[in-house]
């Protein structure tokens, strides 16, 4: 037991027995270890509430619902990430005790609980469970007392998701990357470890990207993760931009270095130094290089696994060109190939556009961007394409003789798409089951699952090896597993979020056929053997369509269209991604940011309309139409 604990409850004279156990993981796991019932475990998590925290207490058997202690406070809940949750409690996020009396933060407690005589904690770790008597949690935590929705969890034939997506997006969505193998925490903090299948779909994402960018003349290549503190310096509005999240190295061993070296933040500077050596003519124009890697940024924002972490995998684009046009071509021929990644690959409409002064990349002279708007309510950027201009030439001295003689200074670019895009997909398409992978980067295409019988067993799991060469064209997954029953693979490949499902039972064998059910919408079809490649084809391109038209859907009904500073309140009140015109003003940009509580510029889309009319802020004349939202 924490210190803190034990000393607050001999403090108050309150009676206490310890169970000793061994480790667990879950409220149903602690209840059989310790011998209790699950409905008298008081679970508690801590939830972000805007600038402040508190503490939700409620039984073991029941998920805590965000959605209705949120309207209990009239505040939007987040669940806090485990950074804070160590920070505030001193333990991991499966280890939080029912005292903010002891975290100074406010406790809300589900009268459920309080039902009981007796109520059961773990005390700051997962081998032991503390027991107290009810009047007295309440007579010393003074805990407010909460009506929340009665929703008892249903016993789980597989290791399914037990909270909601539209309910508490954000626990739906940590259990999502846990529970579905893609992501593990890391003893690092905001750091995460990517699992076999999430790094699957990264190599998908970057064989599909990469294709596109060599057959345009782009070369691979790699360079030190470890930048001088001198170079890094030599770009002031580049560095500025990124100071604040550089990781340094000042020692080896025990001898303290002559200069700081950087983690690697981005690349910029550490290339140029050597484009500055490489290039001397016209001949040696264009250089177009670009290098898979990872980078860090020492954020101090609570880390969101593949949206937002200290350290994450990525490619950087870094070209030259000897004309401004060229570079400008080259910004938006990649901005296109982001366009595919997320369009064409996973299945998730973007709006092109470029960012305001005030958000565009440190150090560019103008930024591109494909940004697209979750069903969470926020908008997301998916990748960006930079002009560098000759910021960067002049700080590192990059010029060539060009062929009539004249030493000019080049025009670069930079680009870049990370694993960012993993986490957008899992939250356009994931649902209360789960995953929903879009057949084009899915690691599994389809999971073939026998239904196996004695008497026909043999014969069905020879058919199903067959069939499975029959598509070997895709990624098919036979689950043959004897010691797991038909209806748990369904949950389990469901909750990965394969695209199709094939079944094979003894009345296929007799009908020679398969039956398949789609992910996206758990339709089933029966497809004769014969029919079967032709019939995955089909069903695959329907299901990209259909995820590609609901998000695209989405999006159309969530983007809102304002002309005065009312509507534009009344939209965000809605969370809606809001169209307004915009003076162009940065002074202006930061006041509609600090009046609407947050919302920000994500991009002035490319296709504008022919009138603009005046800013919905200062009621200047507009500049552009621009897109407004909170954004991760």
């Amino acid at each position: 037991m924490k210190n803190e604990i034990a000393n607050f409850l001999k403090k108050n004279s309150i009676q206490y027995k310890i169970i000793e156990h061994d480790k667990v993981n879950t409220c149903k796991e602690q209840a059989e270890k310790a011998g209790i019932s699950e409905k008298t475990i008081a679970k508690s998590l801590i939830f972000k509430a805007e600038k402040e925290f508190i503490l939700g207490v409620g039984p073991g058997n029941k998920s805590m619902s965000r959605k209705f202690l949120g309207a209990f406070l009239k505040k939007d809940l987040e669940l806090a990430s485990p950074e804070d949750v160590r920070r505030i409690a001193d333990c991991d996020p499966g280890g939080v005790y029912p005292f903010g009396n002891l975290m100074k933060i406010q406790t809300y407690i589900d009268e459920a609980l309080l039902k009981n005589k007796l109520i059961y904690f773990s005390p700051g770790s997962h081998n032991e469970t503390i027991e107290i008597k009810t009047e007295d949690y309440i007579k010393y935590v003074k805990p407010t007392v909460v009506k929340m929705e009665e929703k008892i969890e249903k016993k789980q034939v597989t290791l399914g998701l037990n909270v909601k997506k539209d309910e508490n997006s954000s626990e739906w969505y940590t259990q999502i990357i846990q529970k579905a193998e893609l992501a593990d925490y890391s003893v690092v903090s905001g750091c995460i470890v990517f699992r076999p299948y999430s790094y699957q779909i990264w190599d998908n994402i970057k064989n599909f990207f990469d294709a596109k960018i060599r057959k345009s003349g782009v070369d691979n290549a790699y360079f030190p993760m470890f930048i001088p503190e001198s170079l890094l310096m030599k770009e002031q509005e580049h560095v500025k931009g990124f100071t604040p999240e550089v990781a340094w190295v000042t020692h080896a061993g025990n001898t303290k270095l002559s200069e700081r070296l950087a983690v690697r933040p981005t690349s910029e500077t550490i290339m140029y130094d050597s484009y500055s050596k490489w290039i001397r003519s016209y001949n040696d124009l264009p250089l177009r290089i670009n290098q898979w890697n990872s980078v860090v940024r020492w954020e101090f924002k609570h880390a969101i696994p593949f949206l937002r972490t200290r350290e994450f995998l990525w490619q950087e684009g870094h070209t030259v060109f000897a004309t401004k046009k060229e570079a400008a071509d080259e910004v938006l021929e990649i901005l296109d190939y982001y366009a595919q990644v997320f369009e064409d690959l996973l299945a998730i409409p973007v709006i092109k556009g470029k960012k305001t002064d005030s958000e565009k990349f440190a150090g560019a002279l103008y930024s591109t961007t494909v940004e697209t708007f979750l069903p969470v309510k926020k908008a997301i950027q998916g990748a960006t394409s930079h002009c560098l201009g000759q910021n960067f030439a002049k700080a590192f001295d990059i010029n060539f003789v060009d062929n009539d003689g004249e030493t000019k200074l080049v025009w670069q670019n930079s680009w870049g798409l990370s694993t960012r895009s993993i986490g957008i997909m899992i939250l356009m398409h994931g649902d209360d089951k789960g995953l929903v992978l879009p057949p084009k980067v899915a690691p599994i295409t389809a999971v073939i699952i026998p239904i196996l019988f004695d008497k026909t067993k043999d014969k069905i799991l020879k058919k199903a090896e067959e069939l499975k060469m029959v598509l070997s064209d895709y990624n098919i997954k036979l689950d043959s597993r004897a010691d797991y029953t038909p209806g748990w693979k369904f949950n389990e490949w469901e909750l990965k979020g394969v695209p199709l499902r094939i079944e094979l039972g003894p009345k296929d064998l007799e009908n020679e056929q398969v039956m398949i059910a789609r992910r996206d919408t758990g339709e089933k079809t029966a497809v004769k053997w014969k029919d079967l490649k032709k019939g995955v084809d089909k069903l695959l391109q329907d299901i990209h369509e259909n995820l590609y038209n609901r998000a695209n859907t989405h999006l159309k009904e969530n983007t809102k269209s304002v002309k005065n500073w009312n509507e534009f309140m009344k939209a965000a009140e809605d969370k809606k991604w809001i169209k307004a015109n915009h003076c162009g003003n940065a002074e202006c940009e930061a006041s509609i940011k600090e009046k609407s509580n947050g919302l920000k510029t994500n991009c002035i889309p490319f296709d504008q309309p022919k009138k603009l009319g005046k800013c919905v802020l200062c009621g200047k004349d507009a500049e552009y139409e621009v897109l407004f939202a909170k954004s991760y």
